[in-house]
């Protein structure tokens, strides 16, 4: 029974909040950054980035006092407003391709990821969740949503659509022309029935945000024992969701690029990968796969197509049938020695999302010497390995929608 809940979100006017929503951090080159930082004044980056203020790269805490202090003269400006009321946030997403993305920002419980109401399917890394912790604890606010998913909804769709006939409280397009919709639902009884459907969803899946999920879940544990009166209301109890139907996620891969081929002649790769794969040199035909553990790898100016020999590959988890970690099993560990996913600076991951030739260009630039391109998990593979108690290696999945930060924040 999962726990979700209205609350009291921080907004930017409706005058501004084109200007202050950004997208995350690191997905910025310095000099996007810089020019953001130069000539909007309400950018969300200024907060995040406080030292810009005094040309000085700044981390650990004192940046994170900082990231407070610039929050606060956001609200002391009256660039951000805090809703009186407990209110569900309908959020709406077209983007440039005309895909819509609908759901329910909200608040949701720490102790629902304790207790595995809310499942992940993917590892974090500890000092990782350690360092966004001591930030929220610090900061004071969330200003960036998990992203959960669940089974489509009649109840939360109807309530959707019917506050979706009103005149939205925020509607703006962003440079990348993904057009954004907010509204408020603040009516006590439409409150109450979205309330009651969360109630009746034994599981809900992280789609995206595993680490913040994480961290948030360490913020509301030390925050707990260190509370004698602690009774379960507090705002440390929740974090921040955007919650959308699984008919609304769309899955992109992450195809993988490699720098060498660990000692190996092309000869001898081939040879090796032979072992677990029929290969077919496509040579300069674009190929790409069309069945799961089938992949397309670029090597030396050409395609190939790798077919799995199945007689000697067990598929024995749910783990095992995602082509994410097929791949490590049977290349990329093995024959490419890498074995650290997440820290071995010899592999790099680019998203499906983006041009399929990156592969190519990427390794005819010389910068990588083999890349490796595969079809995205499904929604049904991402659930069953977080019901299995499993995780999919990093970069198995690039999830849409992405949310700007700073459109709702969520205060500790």
């Amino acid at each position: 029974m999962a726990k979700i809940l209205p609350f009291k979100a921080v907004r930017p006017t409706r005058d501004k909040v084109s200007l202050v929503a950004s997208r995350s951090y690191d997905t910025y080159s310095q000099e996007q950054r810089e020019a953001r930082l130069n000539y909007n004044p309400y950018s969300f980056l200024h907060i995040v980035n406080p030292g810009y203020k005094y040309d000085k790269e700044l981390s650990g805490l004192d940046r994170y006092k900082l990231v407070r202090n610039r929050y606060l003269e956001f609200k002391e400006d009256h660039i951000f407003k805090k809703d009186k009321t407990a209110c569900y946030y309908a959020y709406r997403i077209i983007d440039r391709e005309k895909q819509e993305f609908n759901g329910i920002i909200a608040a949701a419980s720490a102790a629902d990821y304790e207790n595995n109401v809310i499942k992940k399917h993917e590892n974090t890394i500890q000092f990782r969740e350690i360092i966004f912790k001591d930030y929220l604890k610090t900061v004071g606010f969330n200003a960036e949503p998990v992203l959960l998913t669940h089974p489509d909804n009649a109840i939360i769709k109807s309530c959707i659509e019917k506050i979706q006939k009103e005149r939205a409280e925020f509607e703006f397009t962003t440079t990348y022309r993904d057009t954004h919709y907010l509204w408020k639902i603040e009516d006590q009884a439409m409150i109450d029935t979205i309330t009651d459907a969360y109630k009746n969803m034994p599981t809900i899946y992280i789609a995206d945000g595993h680490h913040r999920s994480a961290s948030s879940h360490l913020h509301y544990a030390e925050e707990k024992s260190n509370n004698p009166n602690h009774v379960g209301s507090e705002s440390y109890n929740f974090f921040m969701a955007y919650l959308i139907p699984e008919s609304d996620l769309k899955i992109h891969e992450f195809n993988r690029l490699v720098k060498d081929l660990n000692g190996l002649s092309k000869e001898e790769f081939l040879i090796q990968l032979d072992m677990c794969f029929r290969i077919e040199n496509r040579h300069k035909q674009l190929y790409k796969p069309s069945k799961k553990h089938h992949f397309s790898m670029y090597l030396d100016g050409e395609f190939y197509s790798l077919y799995l020999r199945k007689t000697i590959y067990n598929f024995e988890t749910s783990l095992d049938r995602l082509d994410a970690y097929l791949l490590y099993k049977t290349i990329l560990r093995p024959i490419l020695g890498i074995h650290d996913l997440r820290n071995d600076k010899r592999i790099a991951y680019t998203s499906g999302k983006n041009e399929f030739l990156n592969i190519k260009s990427s390794v005819d630039s010389g910068e990588f010497k083999v890349g490796f391109a595969m079809l995205p998990a499904t929604i049904k593979q991402l659930k069953q390995i977080a019901d299995d108690d499993l995780q999919m290696p990093p970069k198995s999945t690039f999830i849409e929608p992405k949310l700007r930060s700073g459109i709702t924040i969520y205060e500790f």
